[in-house]
């Protein structure tokens, strides 16, 4: 029992580190795993639909006793690592130069099509 309250505490640990990396406001966990789907690498998916599934059991004391808490231990445990690891600075950085490197290929794109029409009219 004493490690499945471990793994509860863990579990809201992690909600709370997607809300602060990911951006994912959710009042459970299993409906912020729906949210963060597409946001964690494939292997953490199935680590967090396991956990997902398993905490409404956590909270039956009957229930409870089926559930594997080492695995659940260690499944929550992958995830919190790595949503420690994920740079914010390095994560908005890298979209704003996505940003303007889009922005850069369109004006190149448009300058050169400019002067594809300016040359085909004859006026260069």
């Amino acid at each position: 029992m004493a490690d499945m309250d471990n793994v509860i505490q863990r579990v809201e640990t992690v909600r709370g580190l997607m809300r602060s990396k990911l951006g994912i406001r959710a009042a459970a966990f299993p409906e912020a795993m729906g949210k963060a789907r597409h946001r964690l690498p494939r292997h953490l998916r199935s680590e967090g639909a396991a956990l997902a599934d398993a905490m409404p059991m956590a909270h039956h004391p009957k229930l409870r006793m089926t559930l594997d808490a080492e695995r659940l231990g260690k499944a929550a445990g992958a995830l919190e690592t790595h949503l420690k690891s994920i740079d914010l600075a390095d994560r908005r950085k890298g979209f704003v130069l996505g940003v303007l490197g889009t922005m850069a290929f369109n004006i190149l794109l448009l300058a050169a099509l400019l002067f594809a029409v300016l040359r085909w009219r004859g006026l260069i």
